[in-house]
């Protein structure tokens, strides 16, 4: 009764949710000040390292390791102003982030999911009261903060304010590459009803190439197009001009030939290790394990960005963009805790009409699997770095395979599920024809 009575109320929720977001921030400064074990975000030091450079007028890559846009160390610059609460702002600025996106979760779920007040609380609680996204933000990751950008850009997407729609996918890529994997989905998606019916027919009937792009080719995609790419490239231009080179070298091509083998749970971990190990003279040195790691991208991307899309967006494009950035994350090569957030940001739309939920005895099952997956790579990664046992073969490269398959089978029920359903504008279309 009490547990009923708390997600009835608004303010209770939101609350608990700042609450606990301040406890772990408190936690976290006295844990720093008296554990060797630092409860602050390695990350978190190159951000607010970064923000110095820029304070004395010298670009945020003369600090080593950063590889983010410049916009991230403006954003935290306060961090630089003398006292222990100014080093924290960015670390609340990421929570504040994290509170803001699940209001907006709350706000698609009451006006796009058609749920009530309670109910809505309940899914959007997925993410507001779950202690792991909390930690991750207050230890001083940003990925929070992407999920400000990413859930405003579903809301507009499902408004249908289709150039705000554009400034925010640019804004994002701009920010995090990432979220350019759901271009494909909006655009696939974005149609009005009635339009889209009309076209649809024409599609049908017309034999001519030209005339299938010409009617694919409608004003809210072209909106959506030409903001984006204005925004994106925009911001590019600024931030080439401000910084030249390695701008571009450090937010965009690194991430080409990025090799992190430490806390990595990508099934390619053994071979990133092994690429990272300098190369005994006379070796050649491009071996196989180079070579399967430079063509790691392509599965990822055909499968998240080209083939979920075409197969699934016109169902249900929340649970759409759950599939792509749950493949995006467990196909890449670099695979972290904080990742995890990309995807867990969608679980209360997906979750509510979902076999995991629906069948305990499957969703149960699936939640064990993923946590002791990653305890399992976790026993063998503290083995290795802190114990200096050499855990590579098999304990470390079978934990990472585990993990992979049973991310691959919580995907699979994803697109199932995801494959069944028919959003409303399907409905629509229906009625119509």
């Amino acid at each position: 009764m009490a547990l009923s009575s708390f997600f009835q109320s608004q303010r209770a929720v939101f609350s608990a949710s700042i609450l606990l977001r301040a406890v772990f921030l408190l936690y976290g400064l006295w844990q720093d000040a008296n554990s060797p074990m630092k409860y602050t975000d390695i990350d978190y030091y190159v951000f607010t390292d970064a923000a110095r450079f820029i304070s004395v007028g010298q670009s945020p890559y003369a600090r080593d390791t950063y590889r983010y846009t410049p916009l991230l160390a403006w954003l935290i610059y306060p961090t630089v102003w003398p006292g222990q609460f100014w080093f924290s702002f960015g670390k609340i600025l990421f929570a504040v982030g994290d509170v803001a996106a699940g209001w907006m979760m709350f706000r698609i779920l009451k006006e796009y999911r058609n749920m009530g007040d309670e109910s809505a609380l309940k899914f959007a609680s997925i993410w507001l009261l779950n202690p792991m996204v909390a930690t991750i933000s207050t230890r001083g990751s940003s990925e929070g903060l992407l999920g400000v950008f990413v859930t405003a850009l579903l809301w507009a997407v499902l408004a249908k304010r289709n150039a705000v729609a554009g400034f925010l996918l640019g804004f994002a890529v701009h920010f995090k590459i990432y979220p350019f994997i759901y271009a494909a989905s909006i655009v696939w998606w974005l149609e009005d009803s009635r339009v889209g019916q009309k076209k649809a027919g024409k599609l049908q009937s017309s034999t001519s190439l030209l005339d299938q792009i010409v009617a694919f080719l409608s004003p809210q995609r072209i909106t959506l197009a030409i903001y984006s790419l204005v925004t994106f490239l925009g911001l590019n231009v600024v931030m080439y001009k401000m910084y030249g080179y390695p701008f571009l070298d450090h937010s965009y091509f690194y991430h080409l030939i990025r090799i992190d083998h430490r806390h990595n749970f990508s099934p390619y971990n053994t071979l990133l290790y092994l690429n990272s190990s300098p190369k005994p003279t006379g070796l050649d040195s491009t071996s196989s394990s180079f070579e399967l790691e430079r063509l790691a991208f392509l599965p990822q991307l055909l499968l998240s960005a080209v083939f979920i899309p075409l197969v699934l967006a016109r169902k249900d494009l929340p649970s759409t963009m759950l599939a792509q950035t749950f493949a995006f994350v467990a196909f890449n090569k670099v695979c972290t805790s904080q990742y995890f957030l990309w995807y867990m940001m969608f679980l209360p739309y997906y979750l509510p009409d979902s076999t995991l939920l629906r069948s305990p005895s499957i969703g149960i099952t699936a939640l064990l699997a993923w946590v002791l997956g990653q305890v399992a790579w976790l026993q063998q990664g503290f083995q290795l770095e802190f114990n200096g046992y050499s855990t590579f073969v098999p304990g470390l490269w079978a934990s990472g395979i585990l993990f992979f398959l049973v991310n691959v089978g919580i995907l699979a029920v994803i697109i199932s599920d995801t494959k069944a359903k028919t959003d409303a504008s399907s409905r629509i279309v229906k009625k119509i024809s």
